[in-house]
């Protein structure tokens, strides 16, 4: 598991997520937007890691609805309504009919590759484009092209993320840290992982997510009260 604390307090969130994954869509708004509020929140760090749901998803992008009926059955319209009215609590548009099934390990390796070389805020930025490629716009988040303009509408160099996408560069990272997830022992997500410490599951309230900043900064408090 890759470890890059720039922060003052070296407070880290590190958000297990999939990108096709509608409540780590839900959860990441709920999260960051009390991170917005929270009075430490410049000396926290947000790191976006890999969780891939079905590894085995095609290369190849097939119409969601169809992909979810050869894995599932027959999908509950009631469930996607109530994806659909948690999404729209958060400003978020779900396009059901348009959203495609693809592989997500390429943009994974990309959202990689904007931490490392680029910061948390240009990897915050493009996972909340890739989120919205795949619900709203009907994008494809395993095409290299696409990938490449959504990078470079971020601020990444298209050249170098094009070269990147075509190789298998940065497979071992999200391989590290899906591996990282099944020691921890996360089996769904989104898992919100605070300073290493305790896991906050799922599309949580607020209210759960603050609790959880401030119990990391009161314990660092105090550790530094005993330290110094």
């Amino acid at each position: 598991m890759r470890i890059r604390c720039e922060s003052k307090s070296g407070m880290r969130v590190d958000i297990y997520s999939d990108v096709v994954c509608p409540w780590c869509y839900i959860g990441e708004r709920r999260f960051l937007r009390v991170l917005e509020s929270f009075e430490g929140a410049e000396a926290v760090e947000v790191v976006f890691r890999a969780y891939q749901l079905d590894p085995s998803a095609p290369k190849e992008a097939v119409p969601l609805r169809e992909y979810l009926r050869g894995r599932f059955g027959d999908v509950s319209g009631a469930m996607q309504a109530r994806v659909s009215e948690a999404a729209a609590s958060e400003g978020i548009e779900i396009e059901w009919d348009d959203a495609l099934a693809a592989n997500t390990k390429d943009a994974h390796r990309l959202s990689s590759l904007a931490w490392r070389e680029d910061g948390a805020e240009v990897q915050r930025a493009l996972v909340e484009k890739l989120f919205e490629m795949h619900f709203t716009l009907g994008g494809n988040v395993a095409d290299i092209e696409a990938l490449s303009e959504l990078a470079a509408s971020v601020g990444m160099d298209r050249v170098r993320v094009q070269r990147y996408l075509a190789s298998d560069e940065g497979t071992e990272e999200v391989d590290a840290d899906i591996e990282a997830a099944r020691r921890l022992g996360i089996q769904g997500v989104p898992t919100f992982v605070f300073d290493e410490q305790f896991a906050v599951q799922g599309a949580q309230p607020g209210t759960v997510f603050l609790r959880a900043l401030k119990q990391v900064e009161a314990q660092k408090s105090a550790a530094a009260r005993t330290t110094s």
